[in-house]
């Protein structure tokens, strides 16, 4: 079975060691130790799948406690079924989430367009030097 080191995948995974380590002390990963004191990390395959399923989740932006719950359930064969209906609900979850924040966004872009329409306009008739009232707010020139 292959071993690998640490190094071996921070630089195959695009991340760093510490990024590792910290994952270890979440609990999501756990290297043998050997040689010296056990100063040596070597991950096997479980642990390498383990770190890309941890990278998945996170770019898919899910809690390392998700995360964390996720991969523990793929470790044990027992319902496969019972599994996927799991992660599906922390998907849907997470869409929610994803769907709210983006009509926030959506909401906050409109209102900066809307301000900088306001400003530009100010611009073009020449009223700086002036407070102006735009959606509620007062604007004042600085000139």
């Amino acid at each position: 079975m292959p071993t690998y080191t640490i190094t071996e995948l921070a630089r195959e995974f695009d991340v760093t060691p510490r990024a590792i380590r910290f994952y270890e002390d979440q609990g999501l990963l756990s290297p043998k130790r050997e040689g010296a004191g056990g100063r040596t990390r070597v991950y096997g395959a479980r642990e390498r799948t383990r770190l890309k399923l941890t990278l998945r989740g996170k770019r898919l932006g899910l809690s390392l406690s998700e995360i964390k719950d996720l991969v523990d359930m793929y470790e044990s064969p027992k319902d496969t079924e019972a599994q996927l209906k799991r992660f599906l609900a922390v998907l849907a979850q997470h869409r929610e989430t994803l769907e709210r924040q983006r009509e926030d966004l959506e909401v906050t872009l409109a209102e900066i367009a809307a301000h900088e329409e306001t400003c530009r306009k100010m611009l073009a008739e020449g009223k700086t030097g002036k407070t102006v009232r735009t959606g509620g707010r007062k604007l004042r020139d600085a000139a």
